[in-house]
């Protein structure tokens, strides 16, 4: 989705960019006309001339004064002045951690070097992976130009986009984050013993998203005349009972962790014998 290179010092590597992640199928829901119960669509409509509009032959303006626009075209975007319109430019190397990725890490994509650049690539590969740093770099992509991260990444590249420091909003404000909380010793021993029976290496095979099953759920619940109910929501322990439930969570936890490890050679089992 994107060709160019990457560019740091007098070096250059020519790579195209691929999406790393894909969305996966979503519940969608069709917008209804309340009386006639059928699908609403919409126009792309010119007040002007008074005559719908294909989407094909819609242009793009940059409104410069009031009712006037600059038509502005694909070859146009190609010719923007920039360097980064068609290089991601490194302008240095950080400590792999150095990023919070909470706030700042946005898309990913994979970076494939092209056959000239395969060696420069793969040299900045290894040498990333050695120095456990990233590169911190700019490109013009989708209309914009956005800072981003290349990380090593088992054999291949990975490029984050990442928010720009004043897209990233201050947590000052929120409420309950003011004035010194008094913690109780035994109850943050109790709350690690809680984190360390949950404690795993990241499995992502373990997960799913179950929202669009249970939408089906619903679907055909509606078209059965039945009634489904949402569990309950879990009540928020008291502060007097916050020992207790820390307890009870450890112990749940290690009996849930148990259960489950019995059955990993099971599943996995099931898995050889499927594939």
């Amino acid at each position: 989705m994107w060709k160019g290179v990457v560019s740091f010092g007098m070096v250059s590597i020519p790579i195209r960019l691929y999406n790393a992640t894909e969305s996966t199928a979503k519940v969608s829901f069709r917008q209804l006309c309340p009386e006639h119960r059928s699908p609403i669509s919409y126009k792309r409509w010119c007040p002007e001339g008074e005559h719908e509009v294909a989407y094909g032959e819609i242009l793009k303006g940059f409104e410069v004064g009031k009712d006037r626009y600059v038509i502005i075209n694909e070859k146009d975007l190609d010719n923007v002045p920039l360097a980064t319109a068609h290089s991601i430019d490194i302008h240095e190397f950080v400590p792999s951690d150095d990023i919070e990725p909470g706030l700042y890490y946005n898309s990913a994509y994979y970076v494939e070097p092209e056959e000239l650049g395969k060696k420069p690539y793969h040299l900045l590969r290894k040498a990333l992976e050695a120095t456990g740093r990233m590169a911190v770099a700019k490109i013009a992509l989708r209309d914009r130009e956005r800072l981003a991260a290349l990380h090593a990444t088992g054999d291949v590249l990975l490029m984050n986009t990442l928010h720009w420091p004043d897209e990233i909003r201050s947590a000052e404000g929120l409420k309950g984050l003011e004035g010194d909380v008094k913690i109780n010793p035994k109850e943050l021993e109790m709350a690690k013993a809680l984190i360390e029976s949950l404690a795993d290496s990241f499995d992502p095979a373990r997960y799913k998203d179950e929202y669009r099953e249970a939408v089906m759920r619903v679907v055909q619940a509606k078209i059965d005349g039945e009634i489904i109910e949402a569990p309950a929501v879990p009540q928020t322990a008291k502060v007097m009972d916050l020992m207790e439930a820390l307890r009870a969570s450890v112990d749940a936890a290690k009996k849930s962790r148990a259960a489950r490890e019995k059955a990993a050679p099971e599943a996995k089992k099931a898995r050889r014998k499927a594939s």
